[in-house]
């Protein structure tokens, strides 16, 4: 024990000296770094009061100075204010210290500055993982207000911190963080193409702050993204179609990668993906090779993803959820132009939909607008195809929001309607067969199919489950079945759902809600003969002969079910 009480007043004689010499420089000794972390330790170790308000005076000069010399300092004192902060942590509570100041202090003035040295950005993540239950309980907004910084450092640094960064991603989870959050996720890869422009432009990241640029005397460096962005042009020619430069000056601020470039959460920022530029630039960034830095940020997004949506459904209330679905949908055809990216993000995008519709069916009512508006864009894209098309199976399957939202219902089947005639229409107009177009239009009209034939499924479904809606359904599959323009399996589909209409209690089997639900108490694949107009004999499902050709499907053997060899 001797050994260790003068161990320690050595440390402790240095770390006064030090800490009463105003020009001392704390980045550059090594040593300095080697006391405080044996002085906290000792301190651990030791359990003793006075030993820690004796160490406390000198770490908290020492903090402060570090602090206030970090523009000047040409080395990094990042690990050093780490054990400091770690210090405060422990023992904030025996010295009445409260370390949220300082937290903010060391993610504004320092991580700010070295989130782009690897060293750093592990040793931040370690110290997060050590004491995330910690901040989480005793600052529950510090994590959720700096996760830009928490972004920029991963999308940087890439996927060799992605399990360490996963551990710490639920701390970034509050009510005011919680949508921006996601947009910050989709938009990792447009994060990276920034900074390494702000590379390009300025030199290493390492000790340089992006969030202050703004606020430089000299902001020629991201006054030229923005203008690039905005206009496409230069100071030098003032013109919307100059080329993709990586260096050319600017003269306005692009409000996307002020967004993006950020370190603090300040709310949900406008995207601006409308601008034609901004979509001209990213293809620019998708012709040429991609760097690697990109390419991890572009596999790691996905995986982000994936976590934020489980996190969701277990952190989130019902409120945050339905509030994120139409921005969800918004996003589903805005994201960075990569085609593996494309397909893994829009999966996990669909997924989340689907799911929260599954868990909350009343949403379908209550985001009635934004699902309507996005029915209205199923011809605009391929991707905005998809996405309607999977709305319309949601309609169809959880009936538009549930028997307490007859008049939604209503007005999404009008919707429908509306979506189905568009359809036809364009079938009626034809596509022109070129032999260079060939492709895209086969493309298309498989595309058309597709939706055409979820659309009548859903309206197929409505009417069953609305038998007001019954008759107007009959009108909109019979100009379907009976259309020569039409598909030939969109017409097979609308004869078959207009022969299951006219028994109900079948069609209630067949298209009614895949679960039973507060409305509907009736099991999927079974038949309620009580509730129909006359009954028939069958022990098989009939969507078990949805790919049989021929004969109707109540004119079947068992040979159709059960072929033999």
């Amino acid at each position: 024990m001797g050994g260790t009480d003068k161990e320690w007043e050595i440390h402790l004689r240095s770390l006064s000296s030090i800490s009463r010499d105003s020009n001392y420089d704390s980045a550059s000794d090594p040593a300095l770094l080697n006391s405080v972390k044996r002085l906290y330790e000792i301190c651990k170790s030791g359990n003793s009061e006075v030993l820690i308000a004796r160490v406390y005076p000198n770490l908290n000069k020492i903090f402060q100075r570090s602090v206030s010399s970090v523009s000047q300092s040409q080395a990094s004192n990042c690990l050093l204010l780490l054990v400091i902060l770690q210090f405060y942590l422990d023992f904030g509570d025996v010295v009445l210290h409260d370390a949220d100041p300082s937290l903010r202090t060391f993610f504004r003035t320092c991580l700010s500055r070295e989130f782009a040295d690897p060293v750093v950005a592990e040793a931040t993540l370690e110290f997060v993982v050590l004491n995330k239950k910690k901040l989480i309980k005793v600052f529950p907004m510090l994590l959720p207000q700096f996760f830009p910084l928490f972004l920029k450092l991963i999308a940087w640094n890439g996927e060799k911190f992605g399990n360490l960064f996963l551990k710490v991603f639920d701390g970034f989870f509050a009510p005011g963080s919680f949508v921006p959050l996601f947009t910050s996720l989709l938009d990792l890869p447009i994060l990276v193409v920034a900074m390494e422009k702000v590379e390009r432009s300025s030199g290493t990241l390492v000790g340089n702050s992006i969030a202050s640029i703004q606020k430089s005397a000299a902001p020629e460096m991201l006054l030229a993204l923005m203008d690039e962005a905005y206009t496409g042009s230069t100071i030098g020619d003032g013109g919307v179609d100059s080329e993709f430069d990586d260096s050319a000056p600017i003269a306005v601020v692009d409000p996307l990668f002020l967004d993006l470039l950020k370190d603090e959460n300040d709310g949900l920022s406008e995207r601006h993906w409308a601008s034609p530029v901004l979509a001209t630039t990213l293809q620019a960034v998708i012709s040429a090779p991609l760097s690697n830095r990109l390419r991890e940020a572009l596999k790691l997004a996905p995986r982000l993803l994936k976590s934020y949506f489980s996190l969701a459904f277990n952190e989130a209330n019902d409120s945050l959820i339905c509030a994120l679905i139409p921005l969800v949908m918004t996003r589903y055809s805005a994201l960075f132009p990569e085609k593996v990216f494309l397909y893994e993000v829009q999966k996990r995008l669909v997924e989340f939909v689907l799911a929260a519709f599954h868990q909350s069916p009343h949403f379908v009512a209550l985001l009635k607008k934004p699902i309507v508006d996005r029915l209205g864009e199923a011809h605009e894209s391929s991707s905005k195809n998809e996405l309607a098309l999977h709305l319309c199976w949601a309609i169809g399957e959880y009936g538009g929001g549930g028997g307490s939202y007859k008049d939604t219902a209503r007005e999404l089947f009008e919707s429908l309607e509306l979506l189905l005639y568009e359809n036809l229409s364009s079938s009626r107009l034809g596509l022109p067969e070129t032999s260079q177009g060939s492709g895209n239009s086969r493309s298309i009209k498989s595309s058309q199919s597709r939706l055409l034939c979820f659309v009548l499924t859903a309206i197929a479904k409505l009417a069953t489950r609305y038998r007001e809606l019954q008759p107007r359904a009959r009108v909109s599959l019979a100009k379907v079945a009976r259309s020569r323009t039409s598909d030939a399996m969109a017409c097979r589909r609308a004869q078959d759902y207009l022969g299951l209409m006219s028994e109900p209690a079948i069609a209630l089997s067949i298209l009614g809600p895949s679960s039973p639900s507060v409305d509907t108490k009736q099991q999927p694949g079974t038949i309620r003969w009580g509730e129909g107009h006359e009954k028939m004999i069958a022990h098989i499902p009939f969507y078990i002969l949805g790919g049989q050709e021929g004969p109707p499907f109540h004119e079947f053997s068992f040979l159709d079910v059960f072929p033999t060899e």
